[in-house]
């Protein structure tokens, strides 16, 4: 069967990769001797499905383009899919290797050690162990949503997403239709950016408050996909690292250690409670409502009303 399945994906690569236009379904069944031997449609669209994840999973850039009658083709660009020749000294395999390590308690485990085996391939020296220690301290990220898998190769094949969405105002979740431009952590968090097809505009999604599946959906992206230092800035921005004012909060003594990394200034009131200075960007009302009782919000108005409306949906459930 293992020898069967490699065969199959062996000859699908090579269709992929010989093709000079897309090939539709219809066509990659023709070709290949173990789909026409599938018993049914549902049976070789089920294999095909799962065949092209795997070669997408292995590394291989497969394009899925719509034609003029709605019939979807695929393709393996040959540019897309080689690599120039590598030459990497130890300092530069080190730090690949330290990029390949944060991930290994990460669902990109998989990925980030398959991606150092084709550096071998393309030159990466044999002397050279990536994941050697070079240090005391090992870098992790953790990824916990259920979310982050399917949106992160759905932002890799540029394949337009929904899913449900909770935003941190509403009592319930509600239907998003997205293009997924990129994923980006930022204190702790992961967050999503992309182009929300029912608003007509860029927006950023936080990954722990997505319900349920995400689910993809055909079609090519309507919107143009800015580049990777925009979509740092857009999520930035979202997220509330953007800061243009400052705001005054009352922190409970002992608590909201990041807040307190944050501030600009701190005073003691007595009572067990200081007064805090700190940034105000958008989405801070967001991260207020995180630390429930142990903050009160002074000043601006407008800040204090967004977290009390926060926080009497959240009451609301």
């Amino acid at each position: 069967m293992a020898i069967a399945k490699a065969e199959r994906l062996m000859n699908l690569a090579l269709c992929l990769l010989g093709t000079r236009r897309p090939l539709s379904k219809r066509e990659l069944r023709e070709s290949i001797e173990a789909y026409l031997e599938a018993g049914s449609d549902d049976s070789f669209n089920r294999m095909f499905e799962r065949d092209k994840d795997d070669l997408r999973e292995l590394g291989l850039v497969i394009e899925t383009v719509e034609n003029l009658d709605g019939e979807v083709g695929y393709q393996a660009r040959r540019d897309s899919n080689s690599l120039p020749p590598i030459t990497l000294d130890a300092e530069e395999a080190a730090a690949l290797g330290l990029a390949a390590k944060v991930w290994q308690q990460a669902r990109l485990a998989g990925a980030a050690s398959g991606a150092l085996q084709k550096l071998r391939a393309a030159g990466l020296p044999e002397d050279v162990d990536p994941y050697e220690a070079h240090g005391a301290l090992e870098p992790r990220i953790p990824v916990h949503e259920a979310a982050f898998e399917p949106l992160m190769l759905a932002c890799r094949d540029r394949r337009p997403v929904v899913f449900e969405y909770r935003k941190a105002t509403a009592a319930r979740p509600e239907p998003r239709h997205v293009e997924p431009w990129a994923l980006e952590c930022w204190r702790g968090h992961w967050y999503l950016a992309g182009f929300d097809r029912d608003r007509g505009a860029e927006r950023v999604f936080r990954l722990s408050r997505i319900t349920g599946k995400v689910r993809s959906r055909g079609g090519a992206f309507t919107a143009e996909v800015p580049d990777v230092v925009t979509v740092r800035e857009t999520v930035a921005s979202w997220a509330g690292e953007t800061a243009d004012r400052s705001a005054l909060i009352r922190l409970r003594s002992g608590a909201g250690y990041p807040l307190r990394a944050r501030a600009t200034a701190v005073r003691e009131l007595g009572d067990g409670w200081d007064e805090l200075e700190i940034p105000y960007g958008h989405g801070l009302d967001a991260w207020l409502v995180e630390f429930g009782p142990d903050v009160v919000v002074l000043d601006p108005a407008e800040l204090r009303a967004d977290v009390v409306d926060r926080l009497r949906a959240v009451a609301k459930g």
